[in-house]
C-alpha cells in the first residue's frame, strides 16, 4: 500500500499507470517474484482501452477497438485464457460516393492512387533526410487524394500527413489484418489486469532519485512509496505537460524526444441505430470519397449490435472536439445523412462522443513522430537515473500507436528492471498474482519486433468491397 504523510511504503518496483504497458510490466515482474505497486491516476485500469456498457447497454469501446495482426499480437494470444472472444474483422471495406457505393472501376482507380502514394512514401523514406509524408506524396493524385491521405494519415496515425515523419510511418509494422474483441478491448485489458496490486485514483506527482538505487514516488495526497526501480507508462503528452516532475529534472535529450512524439488526435462518436438502415453487415467499414479533411470512417453494426462508430482524426478531430460533444455529434449525424439519407438520420437514438484530447491523464490518442522523430522512440527506451524506465506505445519502433506495442514495451521495461533491481524482500508474498501468468521469456537484447521475413509495405493495400 501507499504510505501516508511522513512515511514511505517500500516495494521493489513502482509502476506509474495501469494501461497495457503497466499491466504487462506488472505481470512480468510478479511472475519473477518481485514486489510491485501500480499507481493509477484514474478510477479504472486499461489506460486508453475502455469498454463500458452503461451508455448503450452493450459493450462499447470508448478507446482502442482494432486488434491488429492477431496471429502475432501478444495481447490477442492471451485472450483465450482471459475468457474473451476474438473474431476476425470482415475482409473488405466500402467507399461511398455521395449516397451510392463506388463502382468497380472507381475502386480500381482509388487502389491505383493508394499504390502510387505508398511507393512514393517508401522511396522518400530511403532518402538521406527525413521529410513529412505530405512532402513525399505525389502532387497529381487528383480527386482521390483527400481519401488516400485520410486513410493513410489521420485514420491510421492520428495526425495529418504534414505532421508525420515519412521514416516513422514506413517503418511501422503491417496492420492490415484486424480482429475485434466481442466483449470489448477494454474488457480484455481489465481481465489481464485482474489480481494485480493497483492503487486507483492515485496520480503520481513527483519521482525523486535518492541515490544508491533508491527512488521516492510521491502522489497528489502527499502519500509516497520507496522503490528500487520505477517504470513510467503515462503518455508523452502527460509528461510534456509537467504533471509528473522529476528530481533531478528530465534531461533535455528525453524532453526533445517526447516533444517529437506528441500524441495525435482520434475521437469517436457512437450512434445507436437500430434496424440497420444502412443495409450493411456486421463490422462493415466505410469511407467516403472526400473532398476535404472534414471526413470520417464509419464502422457499422459493431459486433452485431445497433452501434455505429463515426471515427474522426487528425487536425479536424482536434478542432471539432474542441467545440465539444454536441458539435461532434452534429457532424456525425449530418455525415450519416450525407452518405445514407434521412432514413438513417431519423433512426439514430442514443449517442456518445469521446473527448480524449481533454482527458487530463491522456491528452490525445497515440504517438506519431514528427519529422526527424523516429529515433526518439529508442531514446525513450533509455533508462533514466539508472533505474527509471519508460514504457508505452511511444517507446516501440514498429508497433507504435497500438496496444500490442504498448504491451511489448511494458515487458521490455520489466526485463530491464529485473536486471537492475534486486528484490527488497526476496519474496513476492503479500502481492496478489494475476489470474494467469504468461510464460517467462528471456530478456531480449533489443526491442522485440515481430515482423514477417519481408518487411510489409506500410499498412497494406486497402481491401475494398463494392457490393
Amino acid at each position: 500500500m501507499v504510505a501516508g504523510t511522513g512515511e514511505a511504503a517500500e516495494t521493489d518496483v513502482v509502476i506509474v499507470g495501469a494501461g497495457a504497458a503497466g499491466i504487462a510490466a506488472a505481470r512480468r515482474l510478479i511472475g519473477a517474484g518481485l514486489r510491485v505497486i501500480i499507481l493509477e491516476a484514474t478510477d479504472r485500469i486499461g489506460g486508453r482501452c475502455i469498454t463500458e456498457t452503461a451508455t448503450f447497454g452493450v459493450p462499447y469501446d470508448v478507446g482502442a477497438h482494432w486488434l491488429h495482426m492477431p496471429e502475432i499480437n501478444p495481447v490477442a494470444r492471451l485472450a483465450m485464457g482471459a475468457g474473451v472472444d476474438i473474431y476476425p474483422a470482415p475482409p473488405g471495406q466500402r467507399v461511398r460516393i455521395g449516397r451510392r457505393n463506388a463502382r468497380e472501376s472507381e475502386l480500381e482507380d482509388y487502389l491505383s492512387v493508394v499504390a502510387r502514394a505508398k511507393r512514393a512514401l517508401e522511396d522518400a523514406a530511403r532518402g538521406k533526410q527525413d521529410i513529412s509524408c505530405a512532402q513525399a506524396m505525389p502532387k497529381d493524385l487528383g480527386e482521390w487524394q483527400p481519401l488516400t491521405e485520410f486513410y493513410l494519415g489521420p485514420f491510421s496515425c492520428g495526425k495529418d500527413f504534414a505532421n508525420l515523419s515519412v521514416v516513422d510511418f514506413v517503418r511501422s509494422s503491417e496492420r492490415d489484418v484486424d480482429a475485434y474483441c466481442r466483449q470489448g478491448f477494454g474488457t480484455l485489458l481489465a481481465k489481464l489486469g485482474e489480481g494485480l496490486p493497483v492503487q486507483l485514483s492515485t496520480p503520481v506527482t513527483r519521482i525523486t532519485s535518492k541515490g544508491r538505487g533508491s527512488y521516492l514516488v510521491e502522489t497528489d495526497g502527499k502519500r509516497s512509496v520507496q522503490a528500487r526501480a520505477v517504470i513510467v507508462t503515462v503518455s508523452t503528452n502527460v509528461l510534456l505537460d509537467g504533471k509528473i516532475t522529476f528530481a533531478p529534472a528530465l534531461p533535455k535529450r528525453q524532453l526533445d524526444a517526447l516533444s517529437k512524439l506528441r500524441l495525435g488526435h482520434y475521437e469517436r462518436v457512437a450512434l445507436e441505430i437500430p434496424g440497420n438502415p444502412f443495409g450493411l453487415q456486421r463490422d462493415d467499414l466505410v469511407f467516403e470519397k472526400a473532398d476535404s479533411k472534414r471526413t470520417a470512417a464509419l464502422l457499422a453494426n459493431v459486433a452485431g449490435s445497433p452501434l455505429t462508430f463515426i471515427d474522426i482524426a487528425g487536425s479536424f478531430a482536434h478542432e471539432l472536439a474542441a467545440q465539444g460533444p454536441d458539435a461532434m455529434t452534429a457532424f456525425a449525424v449530418d455525415w450519416v445523412d450525407k452518405l445514407y439519407g434521412s432514413e438513417a438520420r431519423q433512426a439514430i437514438k442514443r449517442t456518445h462522443a469521446t473527448q480524449w484530447a481533454a482527458a487530463p491523464y491522456v491528452m490525445g490518442s497515440f504517438s506519431a513522430a514528427s519529422v526527424g522523430g523516429h529515433p526518439s522512440r529508442r531514446v525513450l527506451m533509455e533508462p533514466l537515473f539508472e533505474r527509471v524506465f519508460y514504457a508505452g506505445e511511444a517507446a516501440h519502433e514498429t508497433l507504435w500507436g497500438t496496444v500490442g506495442g504498448a504491451w511489448e514495451s511494458g515487458e521490455r521495461a520489466a526485463d530491464a528492471a529485473l536486471k537492475s533491481a534486486s528484490p527488497l524482500t526476496g519474496s513476492s508474498a503479500g502481492t496478489p498474482p494475476p489470474a494467469k501468468q504468461p510464460k517467462k521469456r528471456a530478456a531480449p537484447k533489443k526491442q522485440p519486433q515481430q515482423q514477417p521475413q519481408q518487411r510489409p509495405s506500410l499498412f497494406g493495400v486497402p481491401r475494398i468491397s463494392s457490393d
